[in-house]
């Protein structure tokens, strides 16, 4: 399936000038312990992105780019600092709270895929709208048209197992967007898969965030992702840079 590289619209106002910001991070800090010692990730981290822009995140392995979208996601906190989406300072949220949040105003794109095998491609794809009280027939007919988006129509009743790694990649952009997120985080969503195929989950992913006016943040180190990005920052030594180091990849 051929997706074109420019599926955005409108290029997205650079954050400082932005008046709709969906994503506010202000003063974050992570650090971790080993062998009795502390290690700063990051410490004073500041981030804006506006309401349906596509933001690439480059940085090397181990750079702390995962770090950062589970911060943003609620699925760990942070040592310091806040996270906004939207009205709703995730930081300021109990475990519950955020994870009740997260179902319904968050969609993950992960590197694994990380389907259900006993579930089927429709199933997965459901499987957000349940967590959330919902998968009404009106529910079972958006993931089927969510599927047929990413070209996988006629592979809806198929266990990850009788799908290629590109097809599954695609069911779970189906499932990331399946129930309306406000944002999308994608971390490495092609480290395993081929450069066409790769091209291809990306050019999906960024044509339905641009139809849906998503706001999509994807954490990668492949730089065929950034001609399909109204920004590009990078990750390095725990500051955020704008742009993409030519030796990124």
């Amino acid at each position: 399936m051929n997706a074109a590289p420019n599926a955005r619209r409108e290029r997205a106002e650079p954050p400082e000038h932005a008046e709709h910001a969906l994503l506010r991070v202000r003063g974050l800090a992570k650090a971790y312990r080993e062998a009795g010692r502390d290690h700063t990730i990051f410490e004073g981290l500041d981030l804006t992105i506006p309401e349906g822009a596509f933001t690439v995140l480059m940085g090397r392995s181990g750079a702390g780019k995962s770090t950062l979208l589970n911060l943003i996601s609620g699925i760990d906190r942070p040592d310091a600092g806040t996270v906004t989406i939207g009205e709703t300072e995730l930081t300021g949220l109990s475990e519950t709270e955020r994870t009740r949040f997260r179902r319904r105003h968050v969609g993950f794109v992960f590197q694994a895929f990380n389907l259900i095998p006993t579930l089927t491609a429709l199933e997965n794809v459901l499987l957000p709208l349940e967590l959330s009280g919902g998968a009404g027939e009106e529910d079972r007919t958006r993931a089927r048209h969510v599927l047929g988006a990413v070209g996988l129509e006629d592979r809806t009743g198929s266990f990850p197992d009788r799908l290629s790694g590109g097809e599954q990649q695609r069911v779970a952009v189906a499932r990331a967007l399946a129930h309306h997120p406000r944002l999308v985080l994608a971390d490495e969503p092609t480290g395993n898969l081929d450069y066409e195929t790769g091209e291809q989950v990306l050019g999906v992913l960024a044509r339905l965030a641009a139809e849906s006016d998503t706001t999509l943040l994807v954490a990668t180190h492949d730089r065929s992702a950034l001609p399909h990005a109204d920004r590009a920052l990078r990750l390095e030594g725990g500051t955020l840079r704008e742009g993409a180091r030519a030796d990124e990849a």
